[in-house]
């Protein structure tokens, strides 16, 4: 199940962030994304049998929630922004102990439905060289590479493979 991000889940997005994004974003910058008309900000939430978005508790779906989250935790999260018709995907991000299962699949999938339902054409994104797996993902979601930006990446220095999708 998707959703939209709210700011009860900031906490739990910069945590993710600090283990998958360098350097990662502030809490304002998350801040003015979620309260953006022009952003597709969603999360994968952990849905527990407390939470009203679970259905019988979190092993019936098939989501283990990490040690010590409450009900807001967060599994993985989304920043699509819209740039007059184009679109400009920001992050995409799992918490590690539950990659490869599907959630960042499923991210990907409500962006660009978000973004097909707004005519919202191309989207574009920069993703480290070296990034392999997330490479992998945008293949998967017919993104192809547009270009390079050297050294566009910091905390380490690296260049950007920018890609692009004209679904």
């Amino acid at each position: 199940m998707i959703r939209e991000a709210t700011e009860d889940d900031i906490s739990q997005i910069l945590e993710i962030e600090r283990d998958a994004i360098s350097p990662p974003w502030t809490h304002g910058a998350l801040l003015r994304e979620i309260y953006s008309d022009d952003t597709f900000f969603a999360v994968v939430p952990v849905l527990t049998s407390n939470s009203p978005l679970g259905k019988g508790g979190c092993e019936a779906d098939g989501v283990v929630p990490p040690q010590g989250r409450g009900l807001s935790s967060v599994l993985g999260f989304i920043i699509l922004r819209r740039a007059a018709d184009e679109g400009e995907l920001y992050q995409i991000a799992v918490d590690a102990e539950h990659r490869r299962q599907g959630i960042a699949d499923e991210l990907m999938d409500a962006a660009i439905d978000w973004a097909n339902a707004n005519g919202i054409n191309p989207i574009y994104l920069e993703v480290r060289k070296s990034n392999e797996a997330a490479i992998s993902l945008y293949d998967k979601h017919d993104f192809i590479q547009a270009g390079i930006r050297k050294e566009y990446f910091t905390e380490p220095t690296e260049d950007a493979v920018i890609m692009e999708n004209k679904k």
